[in-house]
């Protein structure tokens, strides 16, 4: 098993290494300029939509107000809060700044993802609504282009498992025993059980939960946050200052800080960046083709608005917290620097359980929403027989993650090369249908 982690760790390490995050800023970057910075330009637009299309009665499974939720429950995950805090730790603060980077490049790569989505879906023999790359890789580049179809479709069926579930089923438990002491196993069983009420409902009751505990949970989060900041506004300056010198200089070492180099302050700020937004691994997609909607350009401005959300507002409240109480320089990483940041915030008592119980939601939310990401790629390869077996396998995953040990960092490392794997399929097909979606967007 030693041997086998040191290869799949070499392996994901050369997968997400430069080459790979230079296509995926380069992809968002070439699409941001060929769309006239359309992303930003109408971001104002982006969100009026949402209040426009919330009861829209056009062909579709789901409103695109849910099909935004049910994306955003599969990436406001804890990425929002320990991938943040990982990113500090390693990449110093400037690393941050490289994360609000990436996500205003990838707002264009999940427009320009979701367009695609709704563009070349179809409707499967239940009558479901369903797209994604593997949809408009052979719906729009042809059948020569079929194996990069089937590849994303294969890989994003097996990574669904590792980073869409038992990665989080783990994280939900380590939460719930941290604050609360509740024994894995149990935290296992209630998860399951909950996890199948939903799922076994379908896409409809998915975006449902969806839609209600999306808001919820990064309102809250949001608001805590805020309070925080309100109470240590004379460190913000200072703080936005940090991270902007050590965005081009790097940091050096500072109190439990080991310091970080430039490097190091880009490489994972924009590897943390994509893993919290999922901007380019062609995962949102999927949600979106759902939509109850005629019109590819109006869904690619709504899922455009799950970048934003997620990276400049989430993830930035949790950087500006660690900065501004100072606990940056502890040593501590991942959610133990985050849970320590909000105690140092709201006081020990209650920042730890607002960490723990927004860690245990965040973390449930993606378990649902990449539960329907993996069903449609096993649905593509296998078609709609594979549905019931799947969701099976799904829930008794959620138990595996949140009670067993043995092989979780195989299957954590695994799960994170296989999502690079995934990426390299989509990113192609929005590079080769470029033309389209410059196109429709154009002539809008």
């Amino acid at each position: 098993m030693e041997n086998l982690n040191h290869f799949l760790t070499s392996a994901s390490s050369l997968a997400w290494g430069p080459a790979m995050l230079v296509l995926l800023l380069g992809t968002g970057l070439y699409l941001t300029v060929r769309l006239r910075f359309l992303p930003l330009r109408n971001l104002g637009y982006a969100f009026s939509l949402l209040w426009k299309e919330r009861h829209s009665r056009k062909e579709g499974d789901i409103s695109p107000f849910s099909a935004l939720m049910t994306a955003m429950a599969a990436t406001v995950g804890t990425g929002n809060i320990a991938g943040v805090a990982a990113a500090i730790f390693i990449g110093g603060p400037g690393a941050i700044f490289w994360m609000w980077m990436t996500a205003l490049v990838g707002m264009a790569t999940k427009y320009s993802e979701a367009l695609l989505a709704v563009n070349y879906r179809e409707v499967d023999a239940d009558g479901r609504h369903v797209g994604g790359p593997m949809y408009y890789i052979k719906n729009g580049m042809g059948e020569k282009w079929r194996p990069l179809a089937v590849a994303f479709a294969l890989f994003g069926t097996i990574a669904a498992f590792g980073i869409g579930n038992m990665v989080q089923a783990n994280a939900v438990a380590g939460a719930m025993q941290s604050a609360f002491e509740i024994n894995n196993q149990l935290s296992g069983l209630v998860m399951m059980g909950l996890v199948g009420l939903v799922l076994f409902g379908g896409i409809r009751r998915i975006a449902h939960t969806a839609t209600a505990l999306v808001p919820l949970m990064a309102l809250l989060y949001i608001g805590f946050s805020l309070f925080i900041l309100a109470t240590h506004a004379d460190k913000l300056p200072d703080a936005f200052a940090t991270i902007i010198d050590s965005a081009f200089n790097g940091h050096a070492a500072a109190g439990g800080f080991a310091g970080a180099a430039l490097i190091l302050a880009i490489q994972f700020g924009v590897a943390r960046g994509i893993f919290s937004n999922e901007a380019g691994l062609g995962t949102a997609p999927i949600a979106h083709a759902a939509a109850k909607t005629d019109d590819p350009v109006r869904q690619g401005h709504i899922a455009m608005l799950g970048t934003f959300i997620d990276t400049i507002i989430i993830c930035t409240m949790t950087a500006l917290v660690i900065m501004v109480t100072g606990v940056w320089t502890s040593g501590a990483t991942g959610s133990a620097l985050t849970a320590a940041a909000f105690s140092q915030g709201l006081g020990n008592g209650l920042g730890a359980i607002v960490v723990a119980l927004a860690l245990a939601i965040f973390a449930f939310t993606t378990l649902i929403g990449w539960s329907y990401y993996g069903e449609r790629c096993a649905e593509y390869l296998a078609g709609t027989r594979v549905i019931g077996g799947y969701r099976i396998l799904w829930v008794l995953a959620v138990f595996a993650g949140a009670a067993l040990s043995d092989y979780f960092n195989t299957v954590l490392i695994l799960a994170d090369l296989l999502n690079a794997l995934m990426a390299i399929p989509n990113l192609i097909a929005l590079l080769v249908l470029s033309p389209v979606i410059i196109r429709l967007s154009r002539g809008h």
